[in-house]
């Protein structure tokens, strides 16, 4: 029996003090919460302008990313071509892509500019030549891009796993030119739109910049103009894959600028933009201060309201709970599995400043059973995050997907303004989380 009133939370909690390492629990039978709003592989394939998703695969596995395309109504960019046992058995695996996927292209309405085939598992276990799949493919259509795109869940434990890699893949698109503009520049990587009130994109267009980002495409030429930008930035590290990718292919320069809430870093991010394209610094000192204000005006309003934050909100959950509670925020408690080595440094100092702050994991079978049910519902619990809001059962939470496009100090006042709205407007929890792909309206 469980004991609800004093549940056991060995094996997906621990303080932070008694965490070994960003690791901090073990991998094994997993839970799936219903909060619904990250985006997969289909929502971001999505973004490429002027393309059409054929996934290739047994039927079984293919309902959810079905259902997926049908929800974000995105059905006439979205083919299937199942897999069957006798596939399987007759070893002619290679001609059912190509002609599976030379079928589904010859009855759309109209052919499109790209096409992203997805294979899975089963191409993998039986040795299938995907080499020569893709240049049959691009034989029979030379006038379509084609791209391999992977639904190969054994991928989430390998040095790219199917997000970075679905990422990347949206850029393989673009061309190698020999003239680029000097005074254009590519966002890349992101699901979401960078607010154009960002500390470094001000400062990009107070230079004059042009800043394309695939958020914003809206047609394949669009698309094709960031191949001729003189830089790619990014500042998310499922991004890094392909800022790498586009300068070995490409020979297209790139900075990382991580997303950050640490002041020190965000000024030495922006300094490093403004030496490498010898523009004039943003004033951060005057930023800083709309910070601090904007987390003053927060905190008094929240008072000791305990704070819950997840990983889905933020990269850098530790970070943001290390900016709260330095702030006198009473942040209590992070879900995340495993935190990235960008949070090596917030992780020890939040070890020693504060050590009673609790790790919480999101897929331990434990999360199935016991988060709800040991909430106390006549304490009002202020999340930052969909998992976050559901795992503490409350309305007030900030409804925030991958930092929401916010960076900088600009990023943190953005912040503080959303947790203000959360604390004084209740939401719809449950409607609003099981939403897939959330803000997705490619």
């Amino acid at each position: 029996m469980i004991d609800l009133h004093n549940p056991d939370w060995s094996g997906a909690s621990v303080k932070i003090k008694d965490a070994s390492s960003l690791d901090p629990f073990e991998y094994g039978l997993e839970y799936g919460s219903p909060a619904r709003g990250l985006w997969n592989i289909v929502h971001t394939g999505m973004l490429l302008p002027e393309s059409h998703q054929i996934f290739v695969c047994a039927q079984g596995c293919l309902r959810g990313v079905v259902l997926t395309a049908a929800e974000m109504g995105a059905m006439d960019r979205f083919s299937t071509v199942a897999v069957c046992e006798n596939n399987v058995l007759d070893g002619d695996m290679e001609a059912l892509i190509i002609d599976g996927v030379a079928d589904v292209i010859h009855k759309l309405p109209k052919k499109p500019k790209a096409v992203l085939v997805f294979t899975s598992c089963i191409h993998h276990f039986t040795g299938c030549d995907l080499n020569y799949v893709y240049a049959r493919l691009r034989e029979r259509f030379p006038d379509i891009f084609f791209t391999d795109c992977y639904m190969y869940p054994i991928m989430r434990k390998t040095a790219t796993p199917p997000d970075p890699m679905m990422r990347k893949r949206l850029y393989s698109f673009l061309p190698k030119v020999e003239v680029r503009s000097e005074k254009s520049v590519n966002i890349i990587g992101n699901n979401y739109p960078t607010e154009n009130s960002s500390d470094f994109v001000r400062m990009l267009h107070g230079a004059d910049f042009e800043i394309r980002d695939l958020t914003r495409c809206r047609s394949w030429e669009e698309y094709q103009t960031m191949g001729s930008s003189r830089l790619n930035i990014a500042y998310l590290p499922a991004a890094l894959p392909a800022l790498t990718d586009l300068k070995e292919r490409l020979g297209m320069d790139y900075i990382y600028i991580p997303l950050s809430y640490d002041y020190e870093e965000i000024r030495k991010n922006i300094k490093a933009l403004s030496e490498y394209l010898d523009i004039k610094e943003i004033d951060a000192g005057l930023l800083e201060e709309e910070a601090e204000r904007s987390l003053d005006i927060a905190k008094r309003l929240v008072g000791e309201t305990p704070i819950e934050i997840d990983y889905t909100a933020t990269s850098r959950p530790l970070g943001l709970a290390e900016l709260l509670l330095a702030h006198g925020f009473n942040v209590r408690r992070v879900y995340a599995d495993s935190f990235t080595a960008e949070e090596k440094p917030a992780f020890d100092r939040l070890r020693g400043a504060f050590p009673e702050l609790e790790l919480r994991a999101t897929v331990h079978p434990k999360m199935g059973i016991l988060p709800r049910a040991a909430v106390k519902h006549d304490e009002k619990v202020l999340a930052i995050g969909q998992k976050a809001a559901y795992s503490s059962d409350t309305p007030y939470f900030v409804n925030m997907l991958e930092c929401g496009g916010y960076w900088g100090f600009d990023g943190i006042s953005h912040i503080a303004e959303d947790i203000c709205d959360a604390f004084t407007e209740e939401k719809d929890t449950k409607k609003i989380i099981q939403v897939k792909g959330w803000g997705c309206n490619c």
